[in-house]
């Protein structure tokens, strides 16, 4: 009765840190979620979550239009530093 369970832990590519805590799911449906479920921690997760919104209103995406979920998957991939669809990883600064 005395284990404590700790969250598991993520190496994280955007802030790499080894052992940054993990989320608890997926974020997203699909492949993309648990990409991000695997290499990114939560800390990050949350800052991407503050910019997204950010990133919606400045460009100001229409979400009818089908390249607006397209635009935000790469601003969201550059921001966390995933590879583009087709494994190309994001250029370093």
């Amino acid at each position: 009765m005395g284990d404590t369970q700790h969250p598991p832990t993520v190496a994280c590519r955007r802030c790499l840190r080894p052992d940054a805590p993990a989320l608890g799911r997926p974020p997203l449906p699909g492949p993309s979620g648990e990409e991000i479920l695997a290499a990114i921690c939560r800390d990050c997760w949350a800052d991407w979550q503050a910019m997204e919104v950010k990133v919606i209103n400045e460009l100001r995406l229409n979400f009818m239009d089908p390249q607006a979920l397209q635009i935000l998957d790469a601003h969201m991939r550059e921001f966390l530093a995933l590879a583009a669809p087709g494994g190309i990883a994001p250029s370093a600064g």
